[in-house]
């Protein structure tokens, strides 16, 4: 069975035994260096990935019902979040956008077959066209500046979306595991040394003193990248 497969029979083993309390199955995916960078420290954004690890991506991309980003990473990478060279449909595109910060130029507003899902905090937000959906979301977090995720993912549920791929960046990768929500993780290690932004900033935050392993861990090479899958567990002692 190659690495593919491997995935998919793990990925489809997961999402149907879960049990997530009204909200979606949460996959982290993205790709880093071997020190843990995902940007130069200038916040460059790099491509760490190789083919056969892209190819991966998009195949997880097609697995699952949604897939989410920052704006952050929409006006820094300004992605299609579309498949491509992997036979399987598009996911629901999803934007983690509290302040509505979306241009309408973006590639995500023009998506090939379906509306963009832009989840925000803005109950007066303008339209961004016909190809953009705003959800305003209820229950934002205390200074009333963020969206709440767990009320965000709940809203993604009641539309559907039973499972979701978070691409990042690294606040909304932060965020996730800070909020203890993600259940999985498939991790992209590239052979190079950046020095720059890591993925997964504090997570001592949030009244716990989180720690979060990978277990059962599982790893295998694509070319000359190390990719790594497994269980997100949550260890740690309220404050």
């Amino acid at each position: 069975m190659d690495i593919n497969q491997q995935i998919e029979k793990w990925l489809h083993s997961r999402v149907s035994s879960a049990q997530t309390d009204n909200r979606p199955f949460i996959t982290l995916s993205y790709a880093q260096s071997w020190d843990g960078s995902i940007t130069t420290r200038s916040g460059e954004a790099m491509n760490f990935s190789g083919e056969q690890s892209m190819r991966l991506t998009h195949q997880l991309r097609s697995l699952h019902d949604g897939i989410l980003v920052g704006i952050g990473t929409v006006l820094s990478d300004d992605p299609q979040l579309t498949v491509r060279g992997w036979a399987g449909s598009n996911p629901q595109p999803i934007v983690l956008d509290s302040q509505l910060r979306t241009p309408q130029s973006a590639k995500i507003c023009h998506h090939p077959d379906k509306q963009c899902w832009i989840l925000t905090v803005r109950p007066e937000a303008e339209s961004l066209g016909e190809k953009v959906d705003i959800l305003t979301v209820p229950g934002a977090d205390s200074n009333e500046e963020q969206v709440s995720l767990q009320a965000a993912m709940h809203l993604l549920h009641e539309r559907g979306v039973k499972s979701l791929m978070v691409e990042g960046g690294a606040t909304v990768i932060t965020a996730f595991l800070k909020a203890r929500l993600a259940n999985a993780l498939v991790l992209t290690v590239a052979p190079r040394l950046v020095g720059g932004y890591r993925a997964v900033g504090d997570l001592q935050a949030g009244g716990h003193d989180d720690q979060v392993s990978i277990d059962p861990l599982h790893s295998a090479s694509a070319g000359r990248d190390l990719i790594v899958w497994g269980d997100l567990q949550y260890e740690g002692v309220d404050r």
